[in-house]
């Protein structure tokens, strides 16, 4: 690496890239990244409610260590991104806690140049690992990449074939097994169980959180993503926007803090189908988020747990009383996220 990143041309099909720098995290950026989103899930939040359901400690949210591993991919696949397109097959395989050791390797498994030439999309697949050698995380993001010659000649497309979804047998196969009945919903903050909820239900987050233009930095920051297009205003001002784009990440931990409201017994991520940013987010900008139903699943290798299907839809500057999504296959103008996942709940 020079500091230039990599360019479309750079990849190669089969390309392996094991990534700087492998990352302690600390109860420090637990804190930090409470602040800046405001996680209210249980688990995460104390030792003590973890200790009592079966849990060493209190693990880390899904979702910061999904970003950590992100954030080490980005110096070598998207430091020179248009933008980064989505998400698939992304499983969360083990629990993480402050004091473990993070790092991530990557596999190219596709590439497609776009039809003007100034780009290509490049799917890759992201493995995060701790310190032992376990496996935490793992998924496929598709991302637009600059070319850097616009004449130079594209590899023959390839597109690899992603499941629509992970399959409920493939999820909670890693974390302990749980007592729920010292879960103390309470505590938790709902009374709510797996039992109660069905496909269909509509559950409106309610509040709506204003991005700071130092916040969505500071939590870029967090990852140790470099990405230009999120901090350099010098060189934006130039660009598509004229300003700084909000890391897709923000609006993703945004939309699971809001999701609370209603959801506070799904405290485990275990797995994210498929995700959109289908609009970007700026500083200023407000969101809110709602989150439909897809599937209620008993597990069958666990009889504490069950597993909801959850698409989550953020927006900007739009509250969701009425639920915004899609016009005739269109996305309403205010969307800016659709994220389909798996949640895990008590039974």
């Amino acid at each position: 690496m020079n500091g230039l990143g990599n360019y479309f041309e750079d990849f190669h099909n089969g390309q392996v890239i094991r990534h700087a720098t492998p990352r302690t995290v600390t109860t420090g950026d637990v804190a930090l990244y409470n602040a800046l989103f405001g996680s209210r899930f249980a688990v995460q939040s104390s030792d003590e409610f973890a200790r009592a359901i079966g849990y060493p400690k209190a693990p880390l949210d899904d979702f910061l260590v999904f970003h950590i591993v992100f954030g080490k991919t980005v110096p070598d696949i998207s430091l020179n991104a248009v933008a980064n397109l989505g998400y698939a097959a992304a499983r969360i395989l083990a629990p993480v806690y402050p004091g473990d050791t993070i790092y991530a390797v990557s596999e190219v498994i596709g590439l497609r140049e776009t039809s003007n030439r100034q780009s290509g999309v490049v799917y890759v697949r992201s493995t995060g690992f701790k310190q032992d050698g376990t496996e935490i995380v793992d998924y496929v993001r598709w991302v637009m990449v600059r070319k850097k010659h616009e004449s130079s000649p594209a590899p023959e497309p390839l597109v690899p074939v992603l499941p629509s979804h992970i399959q409920p047998a493939d999820l909670a196969t890693t974390i302990p097994a749980l007592d729920i009945s010292k879960y103390d919903f309470a505590l938790a903050g709902s009374p709510q169980r797996l039992g109660d909820f069905q496909p269909g239900d509509r559950i409106d987050h309610v509040d709506g959180v204003t991005v700071e233009e130092a916040e969505h930095q500071m939590a870029t920051r967090l990852y140790q993503n470099p990405a230009r297009i999120h901090f350099n205003q010098w060189a934006e001002a130039a660009g598509k926007y004229g300003r700084r784009l909000i890391y897709g990440g923000h609006a993703i931990s945004l939309a699971r803090s809001l999701s609370f409201n209603g959801l506070a017994n799904a405290f485990h991520l275990a797995a994210v189908n498929s995700g959109r940013h289908v609009a970007p987010l700026f500083g200023g900008d407000t969101v809110f988020a709602w989150t439909e139903v897809l599937d209620v699943q008993p597990l069958p290798s666990r009889k504490e747990l069950g597993a909801l299907r959850l698409r989550t839809i953020a927006t900007k500057n739009r509250p969701c009383l009425d639920y915004p999504y899609k016009h005739d296959e269109e996305y309403d103008p205010a969307v800016i996220l659709e994220i389909d996942y798996w949640a895990l709940m008590p039974r």
